[in-house]
């Protein structure tokens, strides 16, 4: 197990480097979970503690990969089932001839994504880096791309559902792999498929198992004096005392909306590495790299995994898998080390060097 003073270093380095005012970091061997903290809270702000709660934005998605994998498990819907068997309002999407074309410019779906496509984000929507103007993308407005507040979201589940249902695809789906809409659907087809709402389905089959009392779509009411202010540059993004993060959102949004703290997260780290969370194939296949050359082509591809691939909700690089949040955190696991860590920092754009730094000390933990 990594050594208390080992954690603490690093969590130090990371905040004098001035990237960051303040970090907590974790680490765990799959039984015994450590946790420090360095800086504050914000700049000029009270000391950080270990608990402190984040805005966990797109660490969201692996807990939402691992849901549905469960549901695979227990016979509720198949990898290869049409997302359309729970989402009607989808059926006969068409998609746009070209990504800066009109909106009424478009040809039939080639086939109809499946749930898999959800998971692997091969739906054929989401952000278009291709082109400097996309009309469908503009159109999508309030439907919720990249790690927005709640309040954004303006609509709740079926009218979001709908309103995405009345905009053609980007491309066809299974072409390329585009971050990051499909797993705001994922998110309405699990509450769907499962009949329970998306908040109670993760506080039933995740939260409350692992024992992971400190996360939800919205901060338990015995956190919220440990909810961190969230940060762009200096400016402040969310304040603490006001967050959108402390009532329910109309939209819980399985690619982003979570909180969660380092030892909570910690606690779905380590029963990942465990083998606890699913039957062997699924589990192996969800950090194993589900994409093709082609379709790891598109500039989604290029700009956010860099090489990387993909498997259920995780990047896969190697033997390494996991995946960072647009507000600043982070996570990464080496199963042959048998250890997981995760970075929880709170400023948009999370700052490369203290990603690099993170890797690399965690890399060279995983290489003893």
């Amino acid at each position: 197990m990594i050594e208390l003073g080992d954690l603490q270093g690093l969590a130090d380095r990371l905040v004098a480097s001035g990237e960051v005012p303040g970090a907590v970091v974790g680490v765990t061997d799959g039984r015994e979970h450590r946790v420090v903290a360095a800086g504050t809270d914000g700049p000029g702000g009270g000391e950080l503690t270990a608990d402190a709660v984040f805005r966990i934005s797109s660490m969201t998605k692996p807990l939402a990969a691992v849901l549905t994998l469960q549901l695979v498990e227990a016979g509720v819907l198949g990898l290869q089932d049409p997302i359309e068997r729970w989402l009607p309002e989808l059926a006969g999407q068409r998609v746009v001839r070209r990504l800066d074309g009109p909106l009424d410019d478009t040809v039939p779906a080639e086939h109809a994504p499946t749930v898999e496509d959800l998971l692997v984000m091969r739906l054929g929507f989401g952000f278009a880096f291709e082109v400097e103007s996309c009309p469908v993308a503009e159109a999508a407005g309030g439907l919720g791309l990249g790690p927005p507040k709640p309040s954004t979201v303006a609509l709740d589940p079926d009218r979001w559902i709908a309103r995405f249902g009345e905009l053609p695809l980007m491309e066809q789906p299974g072409r390329h792999w585009r971050y990051e809409l499909a797993y705001g659907v994922l998110g309405v087809l699990l509450s769907r498929a499962s009949g329970i709402e998306l908040p109670e389905l993760f506080h039933q089959r995740l939260f409350e198992p692992l024992g992971m009392r400190d996360s939800g779509f919205v901060v338990p009411e015995h956190a919220r004096d440990r909810l961190v202010q969230s940060f762009v540059g200096t400016e402040v993004f969310d304040d603490a005392a006001s967050s959108d993060w402390l009532t329910p959102p109309d939209f819980p949004h399985a690619g982003g909306g979570l909180v969660s703290t380092a030892g909570d997260y910690l606690r779905f780290v380590s029963a990942l590495l465990n083998g606890e969370l699913l039957r062997p194939d699924l589990a192996a296949a969800m950090v194993s790299d589900q994409l093709t050359a082609e379709q790891c082509s598109g500039a989604s591809a290029q700009i956010f995994l860099d090489g990387g691939g993909w498997g259920y909700g995780v990047q896969v690089v190697g033997t390494r898998y996991g995946w960072g949040g647009g507000l600043g955190t982070l996570w990464y696991s080496y199963p042959e080390a048998g250890i997981g860590a995760v970075l929880m920092t709170q400023v948009l754009p999370p700052s490369p060097a203290t990603i690099a730094a993170f890797a690399d000390t965690v890399g060279g933990w995983a290489s003893r």
